[in-house]
């Protein structure tokens, strides 16, 4: 399988990933020692980067827009995060207050009048003559000491709800030029992970010589970046298809949650009688082909990330539940669990994921029923299908019975099975997912699904919760983009799961796992391989359209050293995220545990783990790849071994 174009992948530490892309949701990371420098917040790192992954990097135009909201109303050097919604902005100021953090709330109206009129007005003071026009915007603003930016950067982080930034882009776009081409006082830099020692140890690494990558070659780059002409910058977006017009964003979301829902008899990626792709001629509904076939659009919500999908998943659990715990079942990605363990009354974590943790699960349920009779003895089960990064799936049929039986919501993040490989509603609450990952595919918008399972008991009562409490958060331009992006979905992932399986069986053949024991890799973490059996019962048999086994794989080395040459190695982008239509590789327990590797490794996560998320590139191309990175970690451990002879 392949793709018709052949990709550049030498892109220069901090460059956007994929390159030229205002809204690129990753960022050029290309060696070992950048990644450990990103999260040490090295200067040499920091300074290169243009990008990143939005929840951890907040968008140079956010930066901006909150930079020039800092100067004109901060307090004593008051730092500020942006919210689209007053509901949010309220919900991280209560945050902050849990961490005895004083901040303050104000509103803005932004109006395309303010251009000309050369000035900001607040919300309150407005009158109707002050804004007519339908663009105006809407900003939010909690403004706090800024020696608690790392609690406000926790909120941005774990929730996924900050202000997009092509909505940053549009107020900016409103406000006087004197006042977006004035130089303000410049904040500390928004992009490192972890801020301040009161929340999170650092790593010490030391050097040992290992090759570095050169920053940005133009110094001009990331200035040139940030003021990209408006018609320049729709160009570059716009290389992967033609957008919807914006007027039709409502028509897009109808499109999304139609497609999240499966129920679209002819999706087409073309146009036709006259309307755009999301038109109603163009989406002939019937059943749904989740596993539950009454399952509508109606039962789909829309979020701007993946991860404010399941922040909210454990929202809706507890507003229609009795109090109690929840249970995290396997090692999840890291926001989920800091989700369930900061709201709410805690969580239970079964972090292995495999089958005799569900019978520890079960005596853990039967002593807490014994206990509080009548009460159900935890609120929710959240559980990746498969899990990121080391693709353990666990066995639903046995989780579904458990949850029948003692009254509790079953959530399943389907994100790296996704829905054409896998039928996981019908074990299901709630499912939820990252539509920014393969569901786009482009790495250049951000998204998320929450689906509502019709066919269980709770049913009703998560519905009428949704109905009178759902906000929709999902920034119409992004939706457009997304609805672009996700036309030709189900094709790409056909690709991209052959690929994925080819290298992995590569990989594994050259693996301690796969019978070799000389091998420097020890093991591929690919559903094919693991926990087979619990993946099989989910993954669609149905003739003509079988499931995959997903586009996601981790592997695990003899030794740190060969890991670092491994990824060091590796030809493909290297960088945040996953589900990306090019092959994107990082060394992930550096990326998500940087704070607390021993405590991932109990867990199987080792520090020298790297993980793989396979594109649609041509396959024998990707085979060399992955061939000349092996045999620079077999040279690697080869040098090893000889010094130690």
């Amino acid at each position: 399988m392949s793709t018709t174009s052949t990709i550049t992948t030498d892109l220069p530490l901090g460059a956007s990933v994929p390159p030229y892309t205002p809204h690129a949701i990753s960022v050029s990371l290309p060696t070992w020692r950048d990644n450990v420098g990103y999260e040490e917040g090295e200067k040499r790192v920091v300074d290169s980067m243009v990008s990143g992954y939005p929840r951890f990097f907040i968008h140079l135009s956010i930066q901006k827009l909150a930079r020039i909201f800092e100067h004109k109303y901060g307090r004593n050097g008051e730092r500020c995060m942006l919210f689209a919604t007053k509901k949010v902005a309220e919900q991280c100021r209560s945050f902050m207050q849990n961490y005895s953090v004083n901040s303050r709330l104000m509103s803005l109206l932004i109006c395309p009048e303010d251009k000309a009129n050369g000035r900001i007005i607040e919300r309150d003071v407005r009158t109707q003559s002050d804004c007519s026009s339908t663009a105006s915007v809407n900003v939010h603003i909690v403004l706090f000491p800024s020696d608690s930016f790392s609690v406000a950067k926790q909120f941005w982080q774990h929730t996924g709800m900050g202000m997009s930034s092509r909505l940053a882009e549009h107020c900016l776009s409103m406000l006087p030029d004197e006042v977006t081409q004035t130089k303000t006082p410049s904040s500390p830099p928004m992009i490192p992970r972890y801020i301040g020692k009161a929340f999170n140890k650092h790593y010490s690494v030391k050097s040992h010589g290992r090759p570095t990558s050169p920053p940005l070659s133009h110094p001009s780059f990331r200035e040139e970046t940030e003021t990209l002409e408006a018609d320049h910058s729709i160009y570059l977006e716009e290389r992967y298809g033609r957008n919807l017009p914006l007027a039709f964003a409502a028509s897009a979301k109808r499109a999304l949650r139609r497609r999240v829902a499966c129920v679209l008899i002819h999706d087409t990626t073309h146009e036709r009688q006259g309307e755009p792709v999301a038109g109603e001629k163009n989406l002939v509904v019937g059943p749904s082909s989740r596993g539950v076939a009454d399952v509508s659009e109606r039962d789909v919500y829309l979020y701007p990330t993946g991860m404010a999908a399941i922040w909210n998943a454990h929202h809706i659990a507890l507003a229609t539940r009795p109090v109690a715990k929840s249970v995290c079942f396997g090692f999840p990605y890291t926001d989920t669990l800091k989700i369930l363990q900061k709201w709410g009354p805690g969580c239970h974590f079964f972090g292995g994921g495999v089958d005799s943790e569900i019978d520890e699960l079960e005596v853990l349920l039967e002593r807490e029923a014994a206990q509080n009779p009548g009460t159900p003895p935890i609120v929710a089960l959240f559980t990746e299908f498969p899990s990121n990064p080391l693709l353990r799936s666990a066995n639903l049929p046995r989780l579904r019975a458990l949850a029948d039986k003692y009254n509790f919501l079953i959530v399943i993040d389907e994100t790296i099975g996704n829905f054409v490989n896998v039928e996981v509603l019908p074990y299901a609450d709630i499912v939820v997912s990252s539509l920014s990952k393969v569901f786009s595919g482009v790495a250049n918008v951000m998204g998320g699904g929450l689906v509502l399972n019709p066919r269980l008991k709770h049913y009703a009562a998560l519905k009428a919760y949704m109905d009178a409490n759902f906000e929709d958060l999902y920034y119409d331009e992004d939706a457009i983009y997304m609805e672009r992006n996700s036309r030709d979905f189900q094709r790409r992932i056909r690709i991209i799961d052959a690929n994925t399986t080819a290298v992995c069986d590569f990989l594994r053949s050259h693996s301690v796992a796969g019978g070799v024991p000389s091998a420097v890799i020890k093991e591929v973490f690919y559903p094919k391989y693991i926990t087979p059996e619990n993946y099989d019962i989910c993954r669609i048999m149905t003739p003509g359209a079988e499931g995959g086994y997903g586009g996601l794989f981790s592997l695990t080395f003899t030794s740190k050293a060969v890991s670092e040459a491994f990824f060091d190695a590796l030809e493909c982008y290297k960088g945040p995220s996953l589900g990306t239509n090019f092959t994107l590789a990082c060394p992930f327990t550096i990326l998500a545990h940087f704070a607390e590797l021993d405590w991932a490794a109990q867990y199987g996560v080792e520090e020298g783990l790297v993980r793989i998320s396979v594109g649609m590139e041509d396959t024998q191309l990707l085979l060399r790849w992955f061939d000349v990175a092996l045999k620079a970690a077999e040279a690697a451990a080869s040098v090893k071994k000889s010094a130690s002879d």
